[in-house]
């Protein structure tokens, strides 16, 4: 398939809304915004080409227009539904055109009225959080351990709970996460993560664990541990840490990827690390080591 520039294919849009169907100038200069908008966010994030655009990349679009940056300010959920509406047309002209095979933007969901964003800690709160957990019990070290990989590796909390142990490197200082589509990448941890896990292993989980369970994070059954308990577990220390925010699993993935990128990390680095997937990111993937990883990742993450 030949490469579809973004930019090119706006201006073939646009051209097509003024003379083919004679919008409105007010339309036409709204519909440019958004046009715009889309195309700049796709070269600031390194995509050129519209045929390697995925869902993912749409939804983290949106995500960013209703977060805002240091130049733009937030957008409200139906500016932003609007822009997405934008970007869609975009992609189901270039689908109508013949230059684009499928509609990657066509299950998107626009943000719902009144949707707020995780919120993000700053890295004193995420400190504190993380101290919050009592390490005199199997349980406490259990849940500093939890923390610190989520945190560590920015994965999403069902990735984290799936680990195994044999999913744990210690000498090479990285995890192997199993993420969407049973894709698997290696995410470095740092000292922190690292001596909280071998506390855990060592001076914990023994005591947890039944025999019948090969999941890293175990309950007080031996039984892997839950969603729903890792959810209660962050509740009970953001209690503790005195934190008033609303916490999550997913508070820690975007508190993860937000400290990195303002560490220095490269926009790139950061999306493999977080596993998400796209022709793109693969293709980066494949100039990535391991090695690069860690130490951009040593580099730029607060708990290294």
């Amino acid at each position: 398939m030949p490469t579809v520039s973004p930019a090119q294919l706006a201006h073939k849009w646009h051209v097509h809304l003024v003379v083919e169907r004679g919008l409105s100038d007010h339309t036409i200069s709204n519909y440019d915004r958004d046009l715009n908008r889309y195309v700049a966010w796709l070269e600031a994030a390194g995509i050129n080409d519209l045929t390697t655009v995925t869902a993912n990349h749409l939804e983290s679009y949106v995500a960013d227009l209703r977060r805002g940056s240091e130049t733009t300010k937030p957008l409200a959920a139906s500016s932003a539904a609007r822009a997405l509406v934008v970007a869609r047309g975009l992609h189901k002209f270039g689908v109508a055109e013949g230059l684009l095979l499928a509609d990657v933007s066509a299950d998107v969901s626009p943000p719902a009225a009144g949707e707020k964003l995780p919120d993000t800690l700053s890295i004193d709160e995420v400190a504190a959080l993380l101290d919050a957990c009592p390490t005199d019990t199997a349980t406490g070290l259990r849940d500093k351990a939890l923390l610190e990989t989520l945190y560590a590796t920015g994965a999403r909390v069902s990735e984290v709970l799936a680990l195994a142990l044999d999913d744990i490197t210690a000498s090479d200082g990285v995890v192997a996460v199993t993420g969407k589509g049973n894709k698997q990448r290696l995410v470095p941890i740092g000292s922190h993560a690292q001596e909280a896990l071998n506390a855990y292993l060592i001076r914990a989980r023994p005591s947890l664990a039944t025999g019948k369970s090969h999941a890293l994070f175990l309950n007080a059954r031996g039984t892997a541990l839950s969603r729903q308990s890792a959810w209660t577990v962050i509740k009970q220390a953001a209690q503790r840490a005195g934190l008033d925010k609303d916490i999550s699993p997913h508070t820690l993935r975007h508190s993860f990827a937000t400290h990195l990128l303002e560490g220095g990390a490269d926009v790139r680095t950061v999306q493999e690390l977080l596993g998400h997937a796209s022709v793109t990111t693969t293709q980066i993937y494949t100039h990535i080591t391991a090695e690069s990883l860690r130490e951009v990742w040593a580099g730029a993450h607060p708990r290294a």
